[in-house]
């Protein structure tokens, strides 16, 4: 499912195409894609908010079978099963890939937006930044762990939720369904602050104290929250519920602007940071945590030509859980 020219998912801007794979260069894998989640960056690069070289196959939760390896490749095999995620590949020589901070890379290209995705029947991939999904996890199940539940994950950390902490999550998605079982894991209470009501109820079911809209006051002071909503306006409001000393992690490639706020809001040592993809070792942790404490998505299950109809009801906040598309 090709993407040619960008624009609002609900025109159904990806088509279908037909192209040959070519084969696996050195340190390259060739892929059968067995599953492909769908996630909200998705959208962002459909409609252009998102930058990407066109045309592009997106798709960055990637469960997949080895078909043939490249030169150089070692530790994997013909058969394999393996995931894909967000991040296919750093300069490994700057500041940062020197510091373990590989996330922030400035030469680092990302899978579905700088080169093709999992929207396909076939794909290469770089086998340093491949991994193993839990074995217990179905194709379909293990797909959303590799985008949504990585970076999650990750926010989480930089939440710097304490274990029995008090966690606010706003928004209740793909990614936030996954880390509510993450924080479940930690022993911590969660209050989730989200518009749909489905939404509250599957966060009720996955185990939260307290749920509410983005505006609801729960009657008490939270520990850390994580923002999982392309919506700056809800910043502000996070930081009202946070207690001294608080840390609100967003989570969002693409925002609109944070609108002013008072001071007050902000002081007591209470602190906002963005959740920039996530490092190898992160998605390693998580995926090793995943299958210790069963960390499950809900699923909604689309044929790979019905992308589009996925795009567009992740985008009105219709799908419960995580979208998965099967070729």
């Amino acid at each position: 499912m090709l993407l040619r020219d960008t624009g609002p998912v609900e025109s159904a801007r990806l088509v279908e195409d037909e192209a040959e794979l070519p084969p696996p260069g050195e340190g390259q894998l060739a892929l059968r894609v067995l599953a492909c989640g769908v996630c909200r960056t998705d959208i962002h690069v459909v409609e252009g908010e998102v930058s990407a070289a066109l045309p592009l196959v997106p798709g960055h939760q990637v469960v997949a079978m080895v078909e043939a390896l490249g030169s150089g490749v070692d530790g994997f095999a013909v058969g394999d099963r393996v995931g894909v995620a967000w991040l296919a590949s750093t300069c490994g020589e700057c500041a940062y890939c020197c510091s373990d901070r590989e996330n922030l890379c400035e030469r680092a290209r990302f899978t579905g937006r700088d080169v093709d995705g999992g929207y396909a029947e076939r794909m290469l991939a770089d086998a340093s930044f491949v991994y193993r999904p839990p074995e217990a996890c179905s194709h379909v199940e293990a797909a959303p762990l590799l985008c949504a539940g990585i970076i999650g994950y990750r926010a989480l950390k930089l939440s710097e939720v304490k274990p029995g902490g008090r966690l606010g999550l706003f928004g209740f998605g793909a990614s936030a369904h996954l880390a509510i079982q993450v924080a479940n894991a930690w022993g911590c209470k969660t209050y989730v602050f989200t518009r749909e009501e489905e939404h509250r109820r599957l966060a009720r079911e996955l185990g939260a104290v307290w749920t509410g809209a983005l505006e609801d006051d729960p009657g008490i002071a939270l520990d850390a929250a994580v923002s999982f909503a392309p919506a700056g306006w809800i910043v502000p409001v996070a930081l009202r519920r946070l207690d001294r000393g608080g840390t609100l992690a967003v989570n969002a490639v693409y925002a609109s602007d944070i609108p002013p706020f008072p001071y007050e809001q902000l002081y007591w040592e209470r602190a906002v940071r963005s959740v920039a993809n996530y490092t190898r070792a992160d998605a390693r942790e998580f995926l090793a945590l995943a299958a210790d404490a069963g960390v499950r998505p809900r699923t909604e299950v689309y044929a790979l030509r019905d992308a589009n109809e996925a795009l567009a009801r992740l985008k009105r906040g219709e799908v419960e859980g995580a979208a998965v598309l099967v070729p």
